[in-house]
């Protein structure tokens, strides 16, 4: 295992943290040369540039030699899903360079299941090469201490008892299930915004989850250590029967059909707090379960980060923009049959 690339996936459901963990990791890399793979559900490489603005990579050296960065944005469609089109290619350059860097990390999107890409490191090229250090799920602790993607009907009864999808799996309980089955370590994200005995109900329903003994610890913002996150040596893809799917009898799976992504680009400047009402609005009218971007704002000459999980929004300025760039509004959108066409025209009208 000294000789090859230890590998590290970031799993985890939408808007649970995952890139934010990652943005720490990289700013507190204590010399680790890391290169990123970013996995997104959608057309528009939001995640991808949050990770690039991270200052460990100099901008100008990002602008004037693309092929130096070691964050790859892989866009078309799942990951697990897309493996041989999209993962294999990558992977295989990421090989040749492998003398400048010391270990990999892929942040999956929300939708991915982590098995079917860590099979692929069973694959003849890859595994002489590259091992996988672990599997690493991201829980959002808010919104499964609210009910949603949680499996223990029981504990969320009280809250949701009108909701029929509750009554059944539903392949995004599925996933949410899946994810937590793969994991060598499981993060607890966004803890402050629970109480102390929230956070134990969370605990105790993710520990139902899991088919064997794996840590699991808090973190806010996905502030940790590095030595946390990494050197678990699991090489994990020698011991996937310990570590069940609701796939694992299929060839292949579908996501939900009615799951998509839509994004908006606008040429014009936002009122933040107008836009986040214009935006938790839309979350109400229409099943959205992710909302990310970059808003342009009057006067400021700093880029505005926005992205929200359900009616919930965070926001921060990110980096300067550049002289060159064009201060557009960009937004992507992820949910269940989303009507583009009215998100867009209340963006506009606003």
């Amino acid at each position: 295992m000294a000789t090859k690339i230890p590998v590290t996936v970031i799993t985890g459901f939408l808007g649970s943290g995952k890139t934010s963990l990652i943005r720490h990791l990289l700013q507190n890399n204590e010399g680790r040369r890391i290169a990123v793979l970013v996995n997104e559900f959608g057309e528009l490489g939001i995640d991808g540039e949050l990770l690039k603005s991270c200052q460990i990579c100099p901008e100008d050296e990002i602008q004037e030699n693309p092929e130096n960065t070691n964050i790859f944005e892989l866009t078309n469609g799942c990951l697990c899903c897309t493996v041989q089109e999209e993962f294999y290619p990558t992977m295989r350059e990421l090989i040749k360079r492998r003398d400048s860097i010391d270990c990999i990390v892929i942040e999956t999107s929300g939708l991915a299941l982590p098995k079917p890409l860590v099979k692929a490191f069973r694959w003849q090229e890859i595994r002489n090469a590259a091992t996988v250090d672990a599997v690493i799920t991201v829980v959002d602790c808010a919104a499964v201490a609210a009910g949603t993607f949680a499996s223990d009907l029981e504990a969320i009864a009280a809250q949701r008892q009108e909701d029929d999808s509750l009554e059944h799996e539903t392949p995004l309980q599925e996933l949410f299930e899946d994810q937590l089955a793969c994991a060598d370590l499981v993060i607890l994200n966004k803890t402050d915004l629970v109480d102390d005995q929230q956070k134990y109900q969370v605990v105790e329903l993710v520990k139902n989850e899991l088919p064997r003994e794996v840590k699991i610890v808090s973190s806010d913002y996905g502030k940790l250590d590095p030595s946390i996150l990494l050197g678990f040596e699991s090489a994990v893809e020698d011991n996937l029967d310990s570590r069940p799917s609701h796939h694992d009898t299929e060839e292949d799976h579908d996501h939900d059909d009615e799951i998509n992504s839509t994004h908006v680009i606008l040429d014009r400047t936002f009122d933040p707090e107008k836009l986040q009402e214009t935006l938790k609005k839309l979350a109400e009218q229409q099943e959205i379960y992710r909302i990310k971007g970059f808003v342009a704002v009057a006067n400021k000459p700093m880029r505005l980060v926005m992205q929200g999980v359900g009616t919930r929004f965070e926001k921060f300025y990110d980096r300067p923009w550049k002289p060159e760039e064009a201060k557009q509004t960009r937004l992507v959108f992820i949910g269940r049959d989303l009507q583009s066409s009215e998100i867009e025209s209340q963006l506009v009208a606003l």
